[in-house]
Order: C-alpha cells, then structure tokens, then sequence
C-alpha cells in the first residue's frame, strides 16, 4: 500500500486511516502497531476459518514475532529455521536437509526442548517431566540396616 501518502492527503484522518500491511505499519508507526495488526489479521483469518482460538495463544505468538524489536516470519526462513537445535529445525521443514548439514558441520544435539524429546520418546523436560530426584540408595540401605541392628 501507500498508507505514507495517503495519510498526507487533505481530508484524510492518519488516526482513522488503517492498512493491513505489517512491515509498513512497523515503518510508520512502530513495533507495537505491526503486533496489534498481527493479532488483529490472524484472528481475523482463524475466524473465517470457522476456527476458535483463543486470543491467548494468539498473544503469545504475535510476542514471539516482534520480541526482538523487528517483524520476523514463523517458517524456515524466520523464527523456526534460526532454533539451534537440529531436531526442532527439522520438526518444522526439510527435515533430510537439516539432518544432512548438521552432520556435515559436526552439530550436537542436546535435547532441551519440547520437540527434540518427543521426536526421541523422552519426556520432556517441563512440568512434571522436569522434576528429577536424586536418592543414594546405598547410603539408605546403610541407614536402615544401622537401625535394624
């Protein structure tokens, strides 16, 4: 669009004047706006959809989109392809490729979150799959058979 020039035109009010194009609303009125307008469009299209969201979830993502003080796009390109973890790149896309380059360059997985632990059948480690409970069993056994004598 050319909202800029629009908005410069006698008779239009810039605070009533909308447009759906987030990298220009960032431009023009900061990172804040493109994230209302991104909440805003994504609820709009789930909901032709016939698709019940809640507003909540869609907060979340829209935070994630703009957390670092710029737009990024959810996708290989964007937010999902930067992971540094091998399974979560290929969880979302090209998964054979991502496989081949991380053994190419030599790359570790360490298995800290939700989508590598369950591509692997581990729990994963939030909630209750995050508690561990250390017990010395011999150091026990030393104390009961004390006691018992």
């Amino acid at each position: 669009t050319n909202l800029p020039s629009v908005v410069q035109i006698d008779g239009v009010d810039p605070t009533r004047t909308v447009s759906n194009h987030i990298h220009e609303i960032e431009k023009l009125y900061g990172i804040e706006a493109a994230r209302k307008m991104i909440i805003k469009e994504s609820r709009k299209v789930l909901e032709q959809q016939g698709l019940d969201v809640d507003l909540r979830h869609l907060l979340i993502l829209s935070d994630l989109m703009c957390c670092d003080g710029s737009i990024q796009s959810i996708g290989r390109h964007g937010i999902s392809g930067s992971k540094s973890s091998v399974f979560a790149r290929a969880a979302f896309e090209v998964t054979v490729n991502q496989l081949l380059d991380a053994g190419l360059y030599g790359e570790e997985e360490r298995l800290l979150g939700i989508p590598e632990n369950v591509i692997v059948g581990q729990v994963c480690p939030i909630g209750s799959g995050r508690v561990s409970v250390m017990f010395d069993l011999d150091r026990n056994l030393e104390i009961l058979q004390s006691k018992s004598k």
